[in-house]
């Protein structure tokens, strides 16, 4: 049914998780009037954890070596703050949707193309649906933009998401792309060096898999069980398991 097997959770997400009709509507009306007509969308998806606290401008800072040094986005001339009109009329638009919590990342990087020119011309453009500070799972209406906001990112051609995001790992498996993983600062792993690394699956991790074996009926380790499951390649910190080919 699945000859590669990392795309389980692809088409299943797919076929499974249809949003409702009130979702689907804030879906379409944000692509068709932000996102429908770039040559390129750009996902960014920043999830910051109690456990791997980073301050706004650290991340904002990550995302900013992340995306230019792997070519996502273009840099910027941080000496001219007015493009030439030679460049304006042939320049390639790439637009970047925001995914986070907080508003800070969005208005630095929004700033940052907003005033500089890019080195070779492009025009970018930065959205953020929303920015609601915190989770708030209680609420239907934060739970709707929730799903909405995935649904948008796994519209991108590129995707750039933080490591050990359950938000992430849907957005990107719905979309079929292996992300860019943000590196999280746990354990004091340095997150300037290197600030994102290529997922090497499109699956999502399990962060919490069954450990039973079905034959002895004790405790065994799936990784060691069936040979596409291994562990996952962002959250290494624990027994995870996500699908390879």
């Amino acid at each position: 049914m699945f000859p590669l097997k990392e795309t389980v959770f692809h088409h299943l997400g797919r076929y499974l998780l249809h949003p409702s009709n009130t979702v689907w509507g804030m879906i379409m009306r944000y692509h068709n009037s932000y996102l429908a007509k770039s040559k390129e969308r750009i996902g960014i998806q920043v999830r910051i954890f109690d456990w791997a606290p980073i301050s706004a401008e650290k991340s904002y800072e990550q995302i900013v070596r992340c995306t230019q040094q792997e070519l996502i986005l273009p840099g910027v001339n941080l000496n001219q703050s007015q493009i030439s009109p030679s460049t304006s009329a042939e320049a390639t638009a790439k637009t970047v949707l925001l995914v986070s919590l907080y508003g800070e990342i969005y208005e630095r990087l929004h700033n940052l193309y907003f005033v500089h020119p890019t080195t070779a011309g492009e025009m970018i453009s930065v959205y953020q649906p929303s920015h609601e500070e915190k989770q708030q799972t209680e609420k239907k209406f934060h739970n709707y933009k929730a799903m909405a906001e995935i649904w948008l990112l796994s519209f991108s051609d590129v995707l750039v998401t933080s490591a050990g995001s359950t938000f992430g790992y849907v957005s990107y498996g719905l979309a079929g792309i292996k992300p860019w993983y943000l590196q999280s600062s746990i354990k004091g792993w340095n997150i300037q060096n290197p600030s994102c690394y290529r997922a090497a699956s499109i699956d999502a991790c399990y962060h919490t898999p069954p450990h039973f074996n079905c034959k002895t009926g004790g405790k065994a380790d799936p990784r060691n069980i069936v040979r596409h499951v291994r562990q996952c390649d962002d959250y290494t910190h624990s027994p995870t398991v996500k699908l390879f080919d």
